[in-house]
C-alpha cells in the first residue's frame, strides 16, 4: 500500500496500480473520475473523490449507508451534476453531457423496465438514441437476449418475469447500446441469498464474454470481492482505500478498511517496550517484531482478530496472543460453528471452529498467530505494514 490516509482522507491507500489523482495516462483510461465533489445544502456528500478504471476491468465501490456511494453513481451517469470534479470516459471529459450522451449503461436496484412494453421492446428502447436503424435493432435484441437466456420471453411483458428474468432482462437492455461503462447500483441487494448467488455468477459471466467495462456499487461485500478486479472503499464521502480484495482483505491500510471488510473483534491494546515493539492485550503480551511504526510506551492501540485466525485447539509453540474467557453461546452455521466467547471484562471475542464447539459455560482459550494480528494506532495506521 502507498499514501497516508485517515478517515475524513481526501487521499486515499492504494495498490501500485493506483493513485489519489489522475495522472495523463490514467485519463485515458474507459472511466476516469477526478476530484468529484458533491454538496446537498451544507452536507458533504462527495469529497474530492478521484480514482480511475481501465478497460474491461470490474470495479466494485462498497461502504456503509449515507457514504456516497449512490452520489457517486449518479455524477457519473450524469444524472447529478458535482458541485466541483470532472468525469472523463475513454479520455474525453463528459461532466457537462446529459446522460443520454455519455454512452453508460446503467442497472439499479429497483426494476426500471417499462410495464407497457414487452421485454424485446425493452431492450430495444435504448438503441434508437444511438443511431441504430431499425432494421438492425432485431438482430441485436436477439443477439443480447441470447446472452442473458431470455430468447424465449421476448414477446414476454415484465410482469410475467420472475426475479431473475426481471434482472437479466434489465442487464440485456443496459448492454445492448454497448456502453462504454456499465454501471450497477445495488442491483442484487433486494434479491434472496440463491438468486443473488445465481445472478452474480450471471453478470460475472455475462462480463467475461462482452468484455463490458464495470463498475459496480454495492453493500454486500460478498458480491463486491465475489466480482471486482479491485475494490473502492469509501466513507464519509471520501475514498478510504483501492486496491485488489483479498489485499485490502488481509493487509487493511487502515482501521476502518479492516473493520468493515469481513469480521473481526476489536481489543485495545497497550504498548509495553518498543525495541521490539510487544503490546498487552487483555492479560497477555505479544510481540510484533516486524512492526513498521513504533508507538512510544504507553500508548493505546486497536489489536483486530479475524474469527477464522483464532482457533481453541492448544498450540503453545504458537507465537502469538492467547484471550481466556467462558464460552457464552455457541451457533451451528451449518458448515462451521460460531463460538463467542466472554472474556473477563465481557468483551465479546468470535471464533469460526469446524470441529465440535466446546459447550456454553466452558473456560477457554482462544490463541491466534501475532502474523495474523491486525493493529492499528490512535491514528488508524497500521502497526505493522508489508
Amino acid at each position: 500500500m502507498t499514501t497516508d490516509a485517515d478517515s475524513s482522507g481526501s487521499t486515499p491507500h492504494t495498490d501500485d496500480e493506483s493513485t489519489a489523482r489522475p495522472t495523463a495516462d490514467e485519463q485515458q483510461r474507459m472511466l476516469a473520475v477526478d476530484g468529484l465533489t458533491h454538496r446537498y445544502g451544507a452536507e458533504q456528500a462527495l469529497d474530492d473523490v478521484s480514482f480511475g478504471v481501465d478497460a474491461g476491468e470490474v470495479v466494485a465501490v462498497v461502504g456503509p449507508s449515507g457514504c456516497g456511494k449512490t452520489t457517486l453513481v449518479q455524477t457519473i451517469s450524469g444524472h447529478l451534476s458535482p458541485s466541483d470534479g470532472q468525469v472523463r470516459l475513454g479520455g474525453t471529459a463528459v461532466t457537462d453531457r446529459p446522460p443520454e450522451q455519455r454512452g453508460v449503461g446503467l442497472l439499479f436496484q429497483t426494476s426500471t423496465l417499462y410495464p407497457h412494453m414487452t421485454v424485446g421492446e425493452n431492450v430495444a428502447y435504448g438503441l434508437g438514441p444511438q443511431g441504430v436503424e431499425p432494421s438492425e435493432r432485431d438482430e441485436i435484441v436477439t443477439d443480447y437476449l441470447s446472452l442473458v437466456d431470455l430468447e424465449t420471453q421476448r414477446q414476454a411483458h415484465p410482469a410475467e418475469l420472475s426475479g431473475g428474468q426481471t434482472r437479466r432482462a434489465e442487464l440485456a437492455r443496459a448492454l445492448a447500446p454497448e456502453p462504454s461503462v456499465l454501471l450497477l447500483d445495488e442491483p442484487l441487494s433486494a434479491l434472496d441469498r440463491s438468486l443473488r448467488l445465481r445472478l452474480r455468477a450471471e453478470i460475472d459471466r455475462i462480463q467475461r464474454e462482452t468484455g463490458v467495462t464495470m463498475l459496480f456499487v454495492t453493500h454486500n461485500q460478498d458480491d463486491a470481492m465475489g466480482l471486482a478486479d479491485r475494490l473502492i472503499v469509501m466513507y464519509d464521502g471520501a475514498i478510504e482505500a483501492i486496491g485488489t480484495p483479498r489485499r485490502l482483505y488481509e493487509s487493511p491500510p487502515t482501521r476502518f478498511v479492516a473493520s468493515f471488510l469481513g469480521r473481526a473483534t476489536e481489543l485495545s491494546a497497550t504498548v509495553v517496550n518498543t525495541d521490539p515493539l510487544r503490546i498487552a492485550v487483555g492479560n497477555d503480551e505479544v510481540t510484533l517484531p516486524a512492526a513498521t511504526r513504533t508507538p512510544p510506551e504507553g500508548a493505546t492501540l486497536s489489536c483486530l482478530l479475524r474469527p477464522q485466525t483464532l482457533s481453541l485447539a492448544a498450540d503453545s509453540e504458537q507465537a502469538g496472543l492467547t484471550i481466556s474467557g467462558t464460552v457464552g453461546r455457541v451457533t451451528d452455521l451449518g458448515r462451521r460453528y460460531e463460538v463467542t466467547i466472554h472474556t473477563d471484562d465481557q468483551t465479546e471475542v468470535c471464533v469460526d471452529q469446524t470441529a465440535r464447539p466446546p459447550t456454553a459455560g466452558e473456560a477457554v482459550a482462544a490463541t491466534a498467530a501475532r502474523e495474523s494480528l491486525l493493529v492499528f494506532d490512535s491514528a488508524g495506521e497500521p502497526v505493522v505494514t508489508d
